[in-house]
């Protein structure tokens, strides 16, 4: 990379560095290659059929087992490469102006259309391959009358390979046409829910202590895509000579540092659930756990390497494409070795688990009383990882703009944090941990993320604060400033914040999720429960953003618009409530016979859920109409001290002698000849005309 080398001699040094990093690259490309297929190929292979009667399911036959085993690699590494090519295109470009704001061509939008392309065609080859795989019947069977559909329903796998085809599709064909930079938003949406899907329903899905591991993950998999991901497309940069901008290597050390750090936070917990206890030692799962441990410490010595060769100011060319070559080599081991275990069932799988902890992950023996409430904590991994990525970064803008002079209300940074807080504490205590099993705990933990934390949050200003910390910058490329203020003039950002259909979307919510299958159905699954909750969270801080937010929203309303929006949504909980209450069927009434806690009463926990719901629903939305009504009022403060100071200005002078001219002018009579007007000056009502007309644009003055 031209790091150390100026303007006049970096055309004269090109290309040889060039040449050379194309050297390198193409034969660690050949090796990342080899360590890509072998390593779970020969895992298939070598494995057989054991792993499949351990589950006790049929042996499909080697042929499938291999060619799900491939197809799985290099849907792999595809979809790392695609999430990695958009975080470039999005957020490592050295562009600026309107520059900034097109996609580029060049090799992350090669990368990108490539890889899309591949990972789409090669999920849907899976959904037919896992048909087969999972069920443990060999290919043939499929050409059977009936056989594909029953064994594509029959296990969670088809399905999530064919949500990861159709947003994999979506990406590709998005990529083709992509021109500006909002364009390529949803792309990286669909591309991060296509990663989750197979993940959801795979070796995360079962055992004790599935919820942590679970959200861990999560987690591993989105770092793991984002930092292997932008790796691979700077080797690529490298291999085709289009070098990284100097300018973006700090930038580019950050997100791989981050993403880094979330993945050796996060890998170990997986490894330990998987384990499930075990010795490191006892199984073939102990033994890939140490080989993807020695890949992510290999890769954390390269990272470490750039990181301090970039502050030190001694990052030379070589260093730079070693570093990528070394790190696109483990981006291939990684992948390789995670399809491996993939191939293998852990010992989670053969630990003996109750009901709850095949549905929760966890047992609920105690009966919720307040003391195991408060008492009984339950980290949920997902909001904490949240909330403390959220309070970060909100303190590091509040002390950015404390750096430079300018004051950010204490209150705003309080709201902030006490949102957060309120979603940590009734997500990871007792009320969390008893949200699945007891209906009533359920509606608190629903309603304190649906109402009580988007009040607070939706207080903090975060959109403000973020735009004040970060300036615009003319003769730099674009940074999150530029980022955001795209974001907010984005037309299917302006349609989420329409006012109707965030309205519909909050008080829908509860009758479509509660008076349908879809709740029963989601309460099965830990990912599907932490889905609701996001969106009770979501779908809150819209809802009250629009009413009490500080960030002025696309759309804003009028103070009258607000109060009439908040008092339509009242009686929508109230009579939600009241079903309830009055019904005599019970909500998920076969998850919680599944369940069958001995301290359980399904019929009181749902009256006393109806009364959590009218009550929650009430008593926020009155705070609301108060903090409504004390917004008003220093608005109406504001208004009145700003016309104040116009009026200490003098101006209002200005307007009493305009006033003055036009009345000298109504009443001055003409000097010669009569005038069209007064010609008429005697007939019937023209005096009265004339002053009406006078008085209307003195009027209109003053207004």
């Amino acid at each position: 990379m031209q790091l150390r080398l100026s303007d006049a001699t970096a055309s004269a040094a090109a290309a040889p560095v060039i040449h050379r990093s194309r050297g390198l690259i193409g034969a660690v490309s050949v090796l990342s290659l080899a360590v890509l297929l072998a390593f779970p190929v020969a895992t298939a292979v070598l494995a057989g059929d054991a792993p499949y009667t351990a589950v006790v399911s049929g042996f499909p036959g080697l042929d499938v087992a291999v060619a799900t085993t491939i197809a799985h690699t290099i849907a792999g590494i595809t979809s790392t490469a695609t999430v990695g090519a958009l975080v470039a295109l999005l957020f490592l470009r050295d562009a600026r102006g309107t520059t900034s704001t097109r996609v580029p061509t060049g090799v992350g939008l090669t990368v990108l259309r490539v890889a899309s392309a591949i990972w789409s065609v090669t999920a849907g080859a899976l959904v037919v391959l896992e048909a087969a795989d999972a069920n443990g019947v060999p290919l043939s069977k499929l050409n059977e009358p009936g056989a594909f559909a029953y064994l594509y329903s029959a296990s969670d796998h088809p399905i999530a390979w064919t949500f990861t085809f159709v947003l994999a599709g979506l990406v590709c064909v998005a990529s083709q046409f992509a021109t500006r930079w909002t364009s390529l938003l949803i792309p990286l949406a669909a591309a991060v829910l296509g990663l989750l899907a197979p993940a959801a329903v795979g070796q995360l899905l079962v055992g004790q202590n599935h919820d942590l591991g679970g959200d861990s993950g999560y987690l591993l998999t989105i770092a793991a895509a984002v930092h292997f991901g932008v790796l691979i497309v700077a080797a690529a940069r490298v291999a085709t000579g289009q070098l990284m901008p100097p300018r973006m290597l700090k930038r580019f050390t950050g997100i791989v540092a981050v993403s880094l750090a979330v993945m050796i936070v996060t890998d170990p917990i997986v490894s330990l659930f998987k384990l499930s206890g075990t010795g490191i030692l006892d199984s073939m799962t102990g033994w890939q756990v140490i080989a993807r441990s020695a890949v992510l410490l290999v890769d954390a010595i390269v990272i470490a390497v750039l990181v301090l060769r970039l502050r030190s100011g001694r990052l030379t060319d070589r260093t730079l494409t070693t570093s990528f070559a070394l790190a696109g080599l483990c981006a291939a081991a990684w992948t390789a070795v995670d399809v491996a275990i993939s191939r293998i069932p852990p010992p989670n799988y053969f630990q003996a688990t109750s009901i709850a902890e095949v549905y929760m992950g966890f047992n609920t023996p105690d009966a919720p009383t307040p003391l195991v409430l408060f008492t009984h904590w339950r980290i949920n991994i997902l909001f904490v990882a949240i909330a403390i990525a959220a309070i970060a970064v909100y303190l590091i803008a509040a002390r950015t703009l404390r750096k430079r002079g300018d004051a950010w209300p204490v209150g705003r940074t309080i709201a902030w944090i006490t949102g957060w807080a309120i979603v940590v504490f009734i997500t990871s205590s007792g009320f969390g941990r008893y949200s699945a099993p007891d209906f009533a705990i359920h509606m608190i933990v629903h309603m304190t993320l649906n109402m009580l934390a988007p009040m607070f949050l939706v207080l903090g200003g975060v959109v403000t604060l973020l735009l004040r910390a970060s300036k615009p910058t003319r003769t730099g490329p674009a940074g999150p400033h530029e980022w955001i203020s795209r974001v907010l003039t984005w037309k299917p950002l302006q349609l989420i914040f329409n006012p109707l259909l965030v309205f519909i979307g909050y008080i829908a919510s509860y009758y479509a999720l509660y008076f349908s299958p879809i709740f029963g159905d989601y309460m099965r699954f830990h990912w599907a429960h932490q889905l609701m909750n996001v969106h009770f969270l979501v779908i809150g801080y819209l809802f009250y953003s629009l009413v009490i937010g500080v960030d002025r929203p696309p759309r804003p309303l009028p103070h009258i618009g607000k109060l009439g929006y908040v008092l339509a949504a009242m009686p929508f909980h109230a009579f939600f409530g009241v079903i309830l209450m009055t019904s005599n069927d019970i909500v998920a009434e076969t998850f919680y016979r599944y369940l069958d806690m001995p301290w359980a009463n399904l019929a009181a926990s749902q009256y006393a859920g109806g009364g959590i719901a009218w009550a929650g629903g009430e008593i926020p939305l009155m705070i609301v109409i108060v903090v409504l009504a004390v917004q008003w009022s220093r608005q109406d403060g504001r208004e009145a001290k700003r016309v104040d100071r116009h009026i200490d200005t003098g101006r209002d002078d200005e307007f009493d002698d305009y006033n003055a001219m036009l009345a000298s002018l109504r009443d001055r009579q003409p000097s010669v000849g009569p005038s069209p007007q007064t010609e008429n000056a005697d007939a019937p009502g023209a005096e009265e005309a004339d002053s009406t007309h006078a008085d209307n644009a003195e009027a209109r003055v003053e207004t």
